[in-house]
């Protein structure tokens, strides 16, 4: 076919396209998304309705309902719900691969952000007692920008998923208390940039997931439950300064079993040493494999806790240090027993990755103690702008002394710039870029 020829396909009805892409396995039917825009938009059409804030849940409901199951493109995928006073406010459902539904209020004019608690019931019946309420079962579900006049409809539409197994709250301006009532199929739950979250309740019985950005709220449970993920990345500081390491005692059970882990250097110090530090290295995090450690330099760079941490951890394969110059930092007054833990070395570390060090002595004498700590030499890389990739090689370094005949024996390792193959060196923690 000549170049300038015309694609007639394209310029065909979008029914008959949709028909056409019908015929397609799952896989390829959504790789025709990328031919072109007259393509991606057969994938971007939305049922736009107006309503009222109450009529909400129900709008979902229909939308859910009348989803095509048998239809690939499964028309339309969103939709785009106008309320509130002269409909300026907008909800915009989205439906997306693998069961999950995103559910954005934060399109169209912002309500003023007022304050509010918000008390999330999931569903608890039994599901034989329960009719399907549509061809399409919610397994992942992520809430954005809901506010105080959308909590009540959000929670009516939360309602009715009881297949839920996912939950990501994010952006919720406003939201200063939150409690979670949970049916035992969610496994997962994630809670993002809520800035004004003062205190969290989450009952549930098997979750495995909980990843939390944040200033650090009361945090309250009512049921003991073992984490495989936890994500505690509290480096905007304490929400309440009073909140102390027995209050958090309950939340350290959950994380002890956890394999993979973000922890700030200050949680570490304020909330965790303070409640294991008379063990003398017998609370152990047995488990942990990838640990993401946050920390800071406002008053120098010291890895005391950092290596006094490593020594509870035997099984860690990965360490991910990143130095923030904005987290949270409290003043240093905590020392830490020197005598050796049970499992003091680390027989399993295979990668660590600095990210944002500015002094590169903090970093080759970081490494050093980490090398000290490895029972085999781990790959070393560091980034300060996570583009430019260094890794850490061997060297002999001496810098004579003046009027003396012999040298003095400096570090033991430098980092050099990688211009090749960086495939190996590009690792990033599992909670990095949430």
């Amino acid at each position: 076919m000549q170049e300038n020829s015309l694609d007639l396909l394209s310029s065909l009805p979008d029914e008959i396209l949709a028909r056409i892409i019908s015929f397609l396995p799952s896989e390829f039917a959504l790789q025709t998304s990328f031919l072109s825009t007259r393509w991606a938009s057969l994938w971007n059409t939305a049922l736009v309705q107006h309503g009222t804030t109450e009529a909400a849940a129900t709008a979902i409901s229909e939308f859910l309902t009348h989803f095509d199951e048998l239809n690939p493109l499964r028309q339309p995928r969103r939709l785009q719900y106008h309320f509130g006073k002269g409909s300026t406010s907008i909800l915009l459902a989205t439906i997306a691969a693998n069961n999950k539904l995103q559910v954005d209020f934060s399109t169209g004019k912002q309500e003023f952000q007022k304050q509010f608690d918000w008390q999330l019931g999931l569903n608890h019946q039994s599901l034989t007692d329960q009719p399907s309420p549509s061809t399409f079962f919610v397994k992942t579900l992520l809430l954005k920008s809901v506010g105080f006049q959308s909590k009540e409809a959000v929670s009516s539409i939360v309602s009715n998923f009881q297949f839920l197994e996912s939950l990501k709250i994010i952006e919720c301006n406003g939201l200063q208390t939150l409690e979670i009532d949970s049916s035992p199929r969610l496994k997962s739950l994630t809670i993002l940039d809520c800035p004004q979250l003062k205190s969290l309740f989450v009952r549930s019985l098997k979750l495995r997931s909980f990843r939390y950005r944040g200033l650090l709220p009361w945090l309250l449970t009512e049921n003991h439950f073992n984490l495989k993920d936890a994500m505690l990345d509290f480096r905007q500081g304490p929400g309440d300064n009073s909140f102390g390491s027995c209050d958090f005692d309950p939340s350290l059970l959950t994380i002890k079993n956890a394999e993979i882990l973000t922890l700030c250097k200050w949680t570490f110090e304020k909330l965790i040493w303070p409640s294991i530090s008379y063990l003398h290295g017998n609370f152990q995090f047995y488990k942990l494999r990838e640990l993401w450690w946050i920390d800071n330099s406002s008053e120098g760079y010291n890895s005391d806790a950092l290596i006094s941490f490593l020594k509870l951890c035997p099984a860690l394969e990965q360490l991910f240090v990143t130095v923030d110059s904005k987290s949270y930092s409290m003043p240093t007054t905590t020392t830490y027993s020197k005598k050796v833990a049970r499992h003091s070395k680390l027989e399993r570390l295979k990668v660590v990755k600095l990210v944002g060090f500015t002094n590169e002595e903090d970093e080759l004498s970081l490494a050093e103690q980490l090398t000290k700590l490895a029972v085999k030499e781990p790959l070393f890389i560091a980034t300060a702008d996570g583009i430019c990739l260094r890794s850490l090689v061997k060297v002999h370094l001496y810098q004579p002394k003046l009027n003396q005949t012999h040298v003095k024996y400096t570090h033991n390792y430098k980092f050099v710039e990688e211009n090749g193959d960086m495939s190996e060196l590009c690792v990033n923690h599992a909670h990095m870029g949430l």
